[in-house]
């Protein structure tokens, strides 16, 4: 265990997104914890694959407890595991109800919750950044995403009240707010519908997303941040 080498924590690491962020810490050095319902495979020593439901009770300490006992701390927390449904919003039926905020907002207190508390557990602080959508601030007729929007307005909220609740004890919270990004979600887009609903008339790509997140990892006076990745969507059309 080496008590200097910094480590991350990322959640939903079996997506197009967070497969790219579990490479991309790691190639700055991080040891990390990469986490979704199907653990991930890996042979390197240096990345903990771990099965977990973060909607579920428990969940985030026995991310948290693994990590402090496999690497012996946490630095980095990005929340990336989240859920879309779109459907007119009285379609909504109860179960799409629990799944989205039993992921997107559960998820999200489980895992924040305990690894706020291991960093505050240890002089250094840390860093959590929440992966949000675009369509919070930038509501789109085309796209019925109200559960989204619910559930990722209150992830761009919390992320102000805990960066100034935690901003002398050295943890930052920042948040990237992101358009359609071409993941196995979204791979193809051969009408040109999801390009033309950002004015650069493209699609993001998965790289767009994790320079964002590197960015704001590497940035220590940015705090309480809301970072658009939407190829200027959230300035207008």
């Amino acid at each position: 265990m080496d008590a200097t080498r910094k480590v991350a924590v990322i959640t939903g690491a079996s997506g197009g997104i967070g497969t790219a962020l579990v490479a991309a810490y790691r190639g700055l050095g991080y040891a990390v914890t990469a986490t979704s319902r199907s653990a991930p495979p890996t042979n390197d020593p240096e990345v903990l694959s771990l099965a977990a439901d973060v909607a579920e009770p428990g969940a985030g300490a026995r991310v948290v407890d693994a990590t402090v006992d496999r690497f012996g701390r946490i630095d980095t927390l990005v929340n990336g595991a989240g859920v879309f449904v779109a459907k007119p919003f009285t379609e909504y039926t109860d179960a799409d109800y629990e799944l989205v905020v039993g992921v997107n907002v559960r998820g999200f207190f489980e895992v924040s919750r305990g690894v706020i508390g291991a960093m505050l557990s240890r002089e250094g602080g840390g860093h959590v950044v929440n992966i949000s959508s675009s369509l919070v601030d930038n509501a789109d007729a085309e796209v019925s995403g109200a559960l989204t929007s619910l559930t990722k307005g209150g992830l761009d909220g919390v992320t102000k009240s805990l960066a100034i609740e935690y901003a002398t004890r050295g943890i930052r919270v920042n948040t990237v707010a992101l358009g359609v990004i071409r993941t196995p979600m979204h791979p193809t887009d051969p009408d040109g519908f999801q390009a033309a609903r950002h004015p650069v008339r493209r699609m993001g790509e998965v790289d767009d997303v994790v320079r964002a997140v590197l960015y704001l990892e590497q940035a220590p006076f940015v705090t309480g941040e809301i970072s658009h990745v939407d190829g200027g969507q959230s300035a207008g059309h």
